[in-house]
């Protein structure tokens, strides 16, 4: 499985979840073998495209790192449709990154519900 969280800072795994994914300036990028639940690789890669206009086009930026998963604080319905289109299974977690990964592996993060200022229209900006 390959993972990308969305970063308040470029720490990787010693950073924070970022409260919303289309704002974020990074992505964690995270290879877990499923069978042994261990990282085996990240890496850490900007996202340029921070809030950079209509389309969810942050959602863009991580899918071409070919992620199975996100774990973000809160995202728009929009950014969550064009996800769960593309087959990446979204997750909610604030708080520390390795935290973060480590419940997805344990199967103890939950699903993500819209951030409060996209309301249910489900567009994104």
């Amino acid at each position: 499985m390959k993972v990308g969280v969305v970063l308040e800072d470029e720490n990787g795994l010693n950073s924070n979840v970022c409260a919303h994914f289309g704002q974020c300036k990074f992505f964690l990028l995270a290879d877990i073998d499923e069978g042994s639940r261990k990282i085996t690789a990240t890496r850490v890669v900007p996202n340029t495209s921070v809030h950079g206009g209509g389309g969810c086009v942050a959602v863009d930026e991580i899918l071409q790192y070919g992620i199975t998963h996100v774990i973000a604080g809160g995202m728009g319905m929009g950014a969550q449709a064009k996800l769960a289109q593309a087959g990446v299974k979204v997750f909610g977690s604030c708080g520390n990154v390795q935290k973060a990964v480590e419940d997805l592996m344990n199967n103890t993060l939950g699903g993500l519900d819209a951030c409060e200022s996209h309301g249910e229209s489900g567009s994104c900006h």
